[in-house]
């Protein structure tokens, strides 16, 4: 794994499952107000990554910059007498900041207690401080993805200073401990996920998924083996790599946050003749069969898209999100685009009708309803695709003005080729093969 992060750690270590190699050294870190503080940074065993092709300007002192740094330094004096870790992170793009954030909070939410941190950034903006903090407040208020994500209830972030004027380039971390009911909760999400956890079983499931439906079947024209990506592409200026199958033994959803972005400071720091794309596998988040269990999943990758859309990550890469029982008429919103999914089901027959093939009348609701399979995997898991393939393979016109069924509403929509033959070919192969062959991938996924 390379990534360039390379976070400061006094008491709390980076979870040696995410790959980050770090040596502790002693670290004079100054901030961007003159505010030296003697501190413990980790570095990292090697570099490369960039801000999503997006160069971020250091944070700068305003008119009153003395009286701020003084402010500041008296701050984090205060958060040392309290004994509260302070973290120097030397993130310089948005990978590396989420990737901060989220390995971080993931050592604290481990622990059942009181936990608080704070990181230092001497890099980043504190608009885009800010703008993390205030999106984090704002995801924890919205009840149609909190009821699903009770674990972020007892986490919280904020700038150091008032949200308003924040006293510098720092961010509070804190983990406040687990209810009764929220130990509970913990445990029924590893109860519900303990079938699916063993990694070589999981990793082989996926692989014999991606043989069978994305190269046997054709679902992705462009991968010609479940270890080669990004293939006949090179007329195009993309060179094909290997698949990267990455595992995550995450429960909830800041493990699985974690996790997403470590892979994606490992596609951004790796070239893509030697790391095409990468399948995160998740079996611990919506693991099971249930309507519940896809409710939990859909919840976790809305924000994890989410996240990556914040800074405009989507500009560098694209998700494409797999559950067991996927289905798409449950995924917020049901009737209009979500990213990494696939197009509403309201969609499909316009697309057919777009592009003059009538074969889309003759096929009932329950045949295009299997469309759904191409996106039933074994497990939870995210494909995590470089935009420079998506666009190469998709060809310049790929986004076209869709008319809806109605006449008087219009979409945006790309892929129509793809999706379209996609819904074709699982209707001829049928519920029950697809079924049948699903089925046995989610045993070989238990290790059976």
């Amino acid at each position: 794994m390379k990534c360039t992060l390379a976070t400061l750690i006094s008491i709390i270590c980076v979870n040696p499952s995410s790959s980050f190699h770090a040596n502790i050294v002693s670290k004079k870190v100054k901030n961007s107000f003159g505010v030296g503080t003697s501190l413990k940074a980790t570095k990292t065993s090697s570099g490369g990554g960039g801000g999503f092709g997006k160069k971020k300007e250091a944070s700068t002192a305003s008119k009153d910059g003395p009286d701020k740094s003084k402010v500041f330094e008296a701050l984090l004096r205060d958060l040392q007498i309290e004994n509260v870790p302070l973290l120097g992170c030397d993130a310089k793009d948005v990978s590396t900041l989420n990737a901060a954030i989220y390995t971080t909070l993931e050592s604290m939410s481990e622990s059942d207690e009181v936990n608080k941190s704070c990181l230092i950034f001497e890099n980043i903006p504190l608009g885009a401080l800010k703008s993390f903090a205030d999106d984090f407040i704002t995801l924890k208020m919205q009840y149609r993805l909190a009821q699903y994500l009770p674990e972020l209830e007892r986490i919280s972030i904020s700038l150091l200073g008032s949200d308003s004027d924040a006293a510098g380039p720092a961010m509070i971390l804190e983990t406040s401990a687990r209810t009764a009911k929220e130990l509970d909760e913990k445990k029924e999400r590893e109860d519900a996920s303990k079938e699916y956890m063993n990694e070589v079983a999981v990793t082989s499931a996926m692989k014999h998924f991606v043989q069978r439906l994305v190269v046997d079947e054709a679902a992705c024209p462009y991968t010609k083996s479940a270890d080669l990506g990004a293939v006949g592409l090179e007329a195009k200026g993309v060179t094909s790599g290997p698949v990267g199958y990455r595992y995550s033994a995450a429960t909830d959803c800041i493990s699985a946050l974690a996790s997403f972005w470590t892979s994606i400071c490992e596609l951004q720091s790796i070239p893509e003749t030697d790391l095409s794309t990468i399948v995160l596998s998740i079996p611990g988040v919506g693991g099971g069969l249930t309507k519940a269990s896809h409710d939990r999943f859909s919840a976790v990758v809305e924000i994890i898209s989410r996240s990556l859309c914040l800074f405009r990550g989507d500009d560098i890469f694209g998700l494409v999100h797999f559950h067991p029982v996927y289905e798409r008429n449950l995924v917020n919103p049901i009737d209009k685009p979500a990213y990494g999914h696939l197009p509403p089901r309201n969609m499909l027959r316009p697309m057919f009708k777009h592009l003059g093939n009538p074969i889309g009348d003759t096929l009932t609701d329950e045949q295009l309803n299997l469309s759904d399979y191409q996106r039933r995997s074994p497990v939870t898991a995210i494909n995590i695709l470089r935009a420079s393939q998506i666009d190469a393979a998709a060809g310049p016109k790929s986004i076209i003005d869709l008319v809806m069924g109605d006449g008087e509403e219009v979409q945006k929509a790309s892929g129509l080729n793809t999706y379209t033959r996609n819904a074709l070919r699982l209707a001829e192969i049928g519920e029950e093969a697809l079924r049948d062959a699903l089925n046995q991938e989610i045993e070989m996924s238990k290790g059976n």
